[in-house]
C-alpha cells in the first residue's frame, strides 16, 4: 500500500491536477508529420512476429471496449521501445504520456501522473526497473485495480482512502528485464523482447529516414549503412544524418556504397558496426587482461567509462556478435573476436573460451 502521510503532498497532487500541471511528462505529438517515428504498425519495420501479436491483442481490447492489458517491453537500447508505445496508442486511438523512472523521485510525481490520466489512456515508462521502492508500490493497486491506496492525516486522525483512477494502460521499457522485481512484473499481462533488426530490416529503416528527410540515397548506399548500424534502427537514423553531411559537403549530396563507406570509414566505424570505444574494450580485455575474464568495474576503470555505458550500450551488441562473452568470473573475448582484430589464437585461449 502507498502511504501519504503529510496531508500537505496529498494537497499538493490534487492542485497540481487542477491546474493540469504535468512535469516530468512528455506529451506524444501526432501532428508533427516530419518525425521519423512511424505512427502505425504498416510504416513500422521489422519486430514481425511482435507486430502481429500486438495487433490481435489491439483488435481484440477495441471490440470488447477495454484498455489494453499492462505492456513491458524488454531489450537493447535503440531497437524502438518508445516508437513502438507511440504506434500503439496511435492504433488504440489513445494519447500517450511519456516519462522515465528517473523522473518520479517523490510520490507525487507518480501519482499526479496517474491521477491526471483519463479513461483509456497510455501511459509509458522508460527505464521502468529504475523505479525506487516507493513509486513502485503506488503503481501495484494501479495498475492491478485502478486504485490509490493512500493515508491522510497524523496520528490518531490518520484516515485511509481508496481514490479511484482511470482504466489505463502502463507500458513499460527496460534494458534489464532481470532487474526488475518480481511482483512488478507478475503484473504486465504481456510481455515481448525487442530483438535486434536484420540488414534487410535496416536497409528499409535507412530509405524510410531518408525519404522523410528529403535525401538522396542509392539502395547500395542504403545497404552500405545498414551493415554497420549494429542491428540498431536507431544508430541507422543516426547515421544517415552523419552520412548526409559528408555527401552534401564531398559530393553531390547523394548518398552511394563509396560515399558511405568513406564517412564512416571517416567516422571510425568499420564494417562490422565497430566504432572506437567497442575496439578499445576488445582491445583493452585482450592486451591487459590476456583475454578475460575480467570484471566490469575494472573495465570501467580502466577504460574511463561508466559501467552503465558498457553494459547497456558496448556489450549487448558484442555478446550478440560472438565477441565477448559474460562469466561468473567476469568478461572474456571470444576466438572470434581475436581474429577480426588481427590478434592469434592459439589452442589454449580457443579451449580456455570453450570451457567458459
Amino acid at each position: 500500500m502507498a502511504i501519504i502521510s503529510d496531508d500537505d503532498e496529498f494537497e499538493n497532487v490534487r492542485e497540481e491536477k487542477s491546474l493540469n500541471v504535468k512535469p516530468e511528462v512528455i506529451e506524444f505529438d501526432k501532428s508533427f508529420e516530419n518525425n521519423i517515428r512511424p505512427k502505425t504498425f504498416q510504416n513500422y519495420i521489422g519486430q514481425s512476429g511482435l507486430k502481429e501479436t500486438m495487433q490481435i491483442s489491439i483488435e481484440a481490447a477495441k471490440r470488447r471496449e477495454l484498455p489494453l492489458d499492462h505492456l513491458l517491453f524488454y531489450g537493447p537500447p535503440g531497437l524502438g521501445k518508445t516508437t513502438l508505445a507511440g504506434v500503439i496508442a496511435n492504433e488504440m486511438d489513445v494519447e500517450i504520456k511519456i516519462t522515465s523512472a528517473p523522473a518520479l523521485e517523490r510520490p507525487r510525481d507518480i501519482i499526479g501522473i496517474l491521477m491526471s490520466l483519463k479513461g483509456g489512456e497510455i501511459l509509458f515508462i522508460d527505464e521502468i526497473h529504475r523505479l525506487n521502492k516507493v513509486a513502485e508500490e503506488i503503481l501495484y493497486p494501479a495498475m492491478e485495480d485502478f486504485f490509490l491506496d493512500m493515508t491522510t492525516g497524523k496520528s490518531q486522525s490518520v484516515k485511509t482512502l481508496r481514490i479511484p483512477v482511470p482504466k489505463f494502460t502502463l507500458i513499460g521499457a527496460t534494458t534489464k528485464a532481470g532487474a526488475l522485481s518480481g511482483p512488478l512484473r507478475d503484473r504486465f499481462g504481456i510481455i515481448h523482447r525487442l530483438e535486434f533488426y536484420s540488414t534487410e530490416e535496416l536497409t528499409q529503416v535507412v530509405k524510410r529516414t531518408a525519404s522523410i528527410l528529403n535525401i538522396k540515397i542509392t539502395d547500395n548506399g542504403a545497404i552500405a549503412i545498414a551493415k554497420r548500424s549494429r542491428g540498431t534502427p536507431r544508430i541507422a537514423n543516426r547515421l544517415v544524418k552523419r552520412v548526409s553531411d559528408y555527401a552534401l559537403v564531398r559530393h553531390d549530396g547523394e548518398i552511394t556504397e563509396k560515399i558511405a563507406q568513406l564517412s564512416l570509414n571517416c567516422l571510425k566505424i568499420d564494417d562490422f558496426g565497430l566504432d572506437n570505444t567497442d575496439r578499445c574494450l576488445l582491445k583493452l580485455i585482450i592486451e591487459k587482461f590476456d583475454g578475460g575474464p575480467v570484471g566490469v568495474e575494472t573495465l570501467s576503470a580502466a577504460l574511463g567509462e561508466d559501467v552503465r555505458t558498457i553494459e547497456d550500450v558496448c556489450e549487448p551488441y558484442l555478446l550478440q556478435a560472438g565477441f565477448l562473452q559474460r562469466t561468473p568470473r567476469g568478461r572474456k573475448v571470444s576466438p572470434e573476436a581475436l581474429r577480426y582484430l588481427g590478434y592469434k589464437v592459439n589452442n589454449s585461449q580457443q579451449s580456455l573460451f570453450e570451457e567458459g
